[in-house]
């Protein structure tokens, strides 16, 4: 299991995520945030796929129960959507290809916006 520093890909690379899982296996990505009755920061994803995709991006929030933040990163580190994710909804789909989704408390839309940049940051174990 390897965790990621979210950061802005500014001048000052402000820490936006301290610590936030990296999901590249299926299972993990299946897996998500699903049968949480509530997020915090700490259970923060980052969905990682092979490339930039819309269809391969979107996520499903069936079986989960509370709201999520879903924010939508291309491989160039631009967010390219973001929104808020409601309970049992079948599919959620960024508006421009992503590779990467992070997934986390509602709060994070307040901190990240479509236009920003990030960059991910191994956290040392």
């Amino acid at each position: 299991m390897s965790y990621v520093t979210v950061k802005r890909a500014d001048g000052a690379g402000t820490v936006v995520l301290a610590r936030a899982r990296w999901c590249s296996s299926y299972l993990c990505k299946l897996r998500g945030l699903t049968f949480r009755r509530s997020v915090r920061t700490r259970d923060a994803l980052v969905l990682v796929e092979a490339s930039d995709n819309r269809i391969t991006a979107g996520i499903t929030t069936m079986f989960a129960f509370c709201s999520i933040a879903a924010i939508w990163v291309n491989s160039a580190g631009e967010i390219v959507d973001s929104r808020l994710a409601k309970p049992f909804r079948p599919i959620y789909l960024p508006r421009a290809a992503a590779r990467y989704t992070i997934e986390g408390p509602p709060a994070l839309l307040e901190a990240l916006r479509p236009g920003d940049r990030v960059r991910f940051e191994p956290v040392a174990p």
